[in-house]
């Protein structure tokens, strides 16, 4: 069973790296318009490849009371030829040009289909297989909703202890969860 990730706040891909800096955008568009091109790409590509894009979860810290975040990046998951996939951007300081750079990403996939083929398509989407999306700091570090960053802290601490990979029954992958997780709760705690 594929775990989705929440529309928001943004959960970006553990697996990918953030953009140090952030450049200036060559688009002109607005987030609703970039929002119905990528949509309107993502099944247009299923029905090019013949395999319809599922379960659209567009990620990102935008809301109705904050459509200029301080974290611009944009993650979209989707299930595609069996696999949950994601295209994750934070190139550019606007939400909507981050979207619109995953909509030019999903294009060109439609182009190496239209002209190479679902082999080459396939090549190319490896790279974008998605792992389970991270899940929400809270469940991670086992705080409830109303934490502040010391309980944050203190919790990191504790569960730290039995996850680092040095200890009995730790693992690199549990102390990335646990570290992304406090990550999240900085950045989400301190905007």
């Amino acid at each position: 069973m594929v775990t989705s990730p929440l529309a928001y706040p943004l959960h970006w891909p553990a697996e990918l790296p953030r953009s140090r800096s952030r450049s200036q955008s060559p688009f002109k568009v607005s987030l609703s318009r970039a929002v119905a091109d990528l949509q309107d790409s993502l099944r247009l590509f299923g029905a090019d490849t013949g395999m319809p894009v599922r379960h659209v979860v567009i990620s990102s810290n935008v809301t109705l009371g904050a459509a200029r975040p301080a974290d611009p990046g944009v993650a979209v998951y989707f299930e595609w030829d069996g696999a949950q996939r994601c295209v994750a951007v934070d190139r550019f300081p606007k939400p909507e040009d981050n979207v619109r750079a995953i909509y030019y990403v999903l294009e060109a996939r439609r182009q190496e289909m239209r002209y190479g083929g679902l082999h080459i398509v396939r090549a190319a989407f490896r790279g974008f297989s998605a792992l389970p999306p991270p899940r929400d700091w809270r469940a991670v570090l086992g705080v409830g909703p109303e934490a502040d960053l010391g309980v944050v802290e203190a919790a990191w601490r504790d569960k730290a202890r039995a996850a680092h990979p040095d200890r009995a029954g730790g693992s690199g992958e549990r102390m990335a969860e646990l570290n992304a997780a406090r990550t999240a709760a900085k950045r989400e705690l301190s905007s």
